[in-house]
């Protein structure tokens, strides 16, 4: 059975989930602040939607992928889109901590709106693909009655438990197993999914060890995520940190080099324009040439 799906959030990892979709055979409405980005996206077949609320109106699931929850509930929690959410599958694609899904969930269920969860475990290249892993969690009916969705998004499609913050947990703890502990996830669950993402991460690192050998770390067509869009990710895990009273020694030193990219300008350069401020001293000139 083919869906009429909403997509709120349309850069590189919200045009990569409306693409596997449109492949899928979905009708696909797109909605995002600089409609410039869904441009592409229409002219595969994508509807464009001048509000929010426009986009959600006839849609039986809307995906959310934005850049931080705060992002997500500046747009969602608007009368007029509550209203159009109203009965419907909301799936939060946004990067994000345990505790902030769990909110988000609770918020949806205030509302009348159903709710799933979800973390993707890798970036826009692996969507729609047999390999592609998304994790999601909240009630498992939710997720059976539209498994064509997820698994149109990628073949791995998994349901990871009812407790709405297990998949964010997960993908905390891939960057840090003491997070499995803390969160009470079983260790085999963790290992499976540990297995799934390991293609994921081999391709990363050999991506930035290339693009720092050649000196490419500016952001351009072959880039995976911005660096913006990696320290948006990586600060759930922050919030994680802080929430479970977990030593932040560790994240805060990859927070100061996050922000030091961030203040230079690279929001918008690859991942391993980071490798510029890791040298001693750090690489001015070509920190001035990223910017």
């Amino acid at each position: 059975m083919k869906h009429v799906v909403a997509i709120i959030g349309t850069g590189r990892m919200g045009s990569a989930l409306a693409t596997a979709l449109l492949n899928g055979g979905h009708q696909v409405r797109v909605w995002n602040r600089s409609p410039s980005k869904y441009a592409d996206l229409v002219r595969l077949g994508a509807q464009p939607s001048a509000t929010v609320a426009e986009a959600v109106a006839d849609a039986d699931v809307v995906i959310v992928n934005v850049s931080d929850y705060a992002a997500s509930s500046q747009v969602l929690d608007v009368a007029e889109v509550r209203t159009a959410l109203a009965s419907k599958l909301l799936v939060q694609l946004t990067s994000g901590s345990p505790r902030q899904a769990r909110d988000s969930a609770a918020w949806a269920t205030e509302h009348g709106i159903r709710y799933l969860d979800g973390a993707i475990m890798g970036t826009p290249n692996y969507i729609g693909k047999p390999e592609g892993t998304i994790l999601y969690a909240g009630p498992e009916k939710e997720f059976n009655d539209y498994h064509n969705i997820f698994l149109a998004l990628g073949g791995n499609a998994r349901h990871v438990g009812t407790d709405v913050g297990h998949a964010s947990a997960l993908d905390c703890a891939l960057l840090g197993s003491i997070v499995v502990d803390v969160e009470g996830i079983p260790p085999d669950l963790f290992t499976t999914f540990f297995a799934a993402f390991k293609p994921v991460v081999d391709d990363a690192v050999i991506d930035v060890a290339t693009r720092v050998r050649d000196g490419r770390l500016k952001g351009d067509e072959a880039t995976l995520a911005s660096l913006d869009a990696h320290y948006s990710a990586f600060k759930q895990l922050l919030e994680l940190t802080r929430e479970r009273g977990l030593d932040p020694t560790l994240p805060d030193a990859f927070d100061q080099l996050f922000r030091r990219a961030m203040h230079a300008g690279l929001a918008q350069a690859d991942f391993a324009a980071l490798s510029a401020f890791l040298r001693r001293p750090i690489e001015a000139h070509r920190v001035g040439e990223l910017a």
